[in-house]
């Protein structure tokens, strides 16, 4: 169905090239006028080459260039264009032929002087159809341009929408295995009716407030991840009793930092799910240093060479999301000795890091 705004669009488009080939015209007027007085002979002859002219430029950007040049189809392109530049070469001797019949009377001295040279004729409608064809080829260099951008936005959009939910499921995974121990060791306690059960339990409520809250912002307070960790081991401490010995240490030098949520805390699950107890007691050494523009991660836990402490699938998910969001910007070091395991994790804060 025609509507009005693609009727009023064709008809703009059609006045403008109306309005080219009037100026067109009037170039040719001009140009084959040069040494002829007789502007009457000279407006004949440029209205008969207007056909010519306009049947060439609109072969060329309309046939040619679109369905042969940009489309690479090189051979047929250059074949094409040779037909058509043969044609059009007849058609301007056929031109030449009624200037000296009809214009001149059949006197080659009567003839303009730029008429008689098939060259300077073929050079002025050549020149027209070159100069519409380089816009063409311009404009459709620039949609095309247009396409490559928005595919390029459109497979952006989807890969950080893919980035997005594989941080998702990666979060996911963190925390199933403390949750199922804690909530057992609170059992125990209540069966007891222990003391601590309260303690436990407020602590425990802190974690899945930042788990299920906290975590989901790109960026959280250093001192927020450190009390997360800081509650994380106040319960396993309850749920290990004497055969836990955990040291924590911090140097912070800056107030302000912030990193990407739930980072450490990987590697505090693995020491405690691998870590091994050697002598009655589980070692682990936390050590937290930061600047303004990096932060240092570093957890030792007892340890045996052949133990599994640099397998756990904690470690692998923060592999991952390391990638994800500080590319390039970090550094991660896993040592598993004869009885130590050590991991240290550096990270560039000073870089933007992706959206999580």
């Amino acid at each position: 169905m025609l509507t009005r705004k693609f009727i009023l669009k064709k008809t703009g488009q059609g006045m403008l090239h109306i309005l080219f080939w009037c100026v067109v015209l009037l170039f040719f007027t001009y140009f084959f006028g040069v040494g002829s007085s007789n502007f009457n002979n000279t407006l004949i002859y440029s209205l008969f080459l207007m056909p010519i002219t306009i049947a060439l430029t609109y072969v060329s950007i309309y046939k040619l260039i679109p369905d042969y040049l940009i489309t690479k189809r090189y051979y047929h392109f250059v074949l094409y264009s040779i037909y058509t530049l043969i044609i059009s070469a007849y058609l301007v001797m056929v031109s030449i032929f009624f200037s000296l019949i009809y214009i001149s009377n059949f006197e080659y001295s009567n003839m303009n002087p730029i008429t008689r040279n098939i060259l300077f004729v073929m050079t002025g409608i050549y020149l027209v159809t070159f100069i519409v064809s380089g816009f063409k080829l311009m404009k459709l260099n620039i949609i095309a341009s247009n396409k490559t951008k928005t595919l390029k936005a459109k497979i952006l959009e989807a890969q950080l929408k893919l980035k997005e939910q594989e941080l998702k499921y990666l979060k996911m995974q963190i925390h199933p295995h403390f949750l199922f121990n804690t909530l057992n060791t609170m059992y125990g306690y209540a069966l007891k009716k222990a003391e601590e059960t309260p303690e436990m339990i407020l602590k425990l409520s802190n974690l899945l407030d930042y788990l299920l809250y906290q975590v989901d912002k790109p960026l959280v307070s250093l001192q927020q991840e450190i009390n997360h960790i800081e509650d994380y081991v106040s319960l396993e401490q309850m749920r290990f009793n004497d055969t836990l010995k955990v040291n924590i240490k911090k140097s912070l030098n800056v107030d302000d930092l912030e990193i990407a949520p739930m980072l450490f805390i990987p590697f505090v699950e693995n020491s405690f799910k691998h870590g091994v107890i050697i002598d009655g007691i589980l070692n682990i050494t936390i050590t937290i240093e930061a600047q303004s523009n990096f932060v240092v991660f570093s957890i030792k836990n007892s340890s045996t060479e052949s133990s599994s402490s640099n397998e756990g699938l904690g470690l692998d998910n923060i592999k991952k999301r390391l990638e994800l969001l500080y590319p390039d910007q970090y550094n991660l070091q896993i040592a598993n000795r004869e009885s130590e395991f050590t991991a240290v994790l550096r990270i560039n804060t000073k870089s933007n890091i992706a959206n999580d």
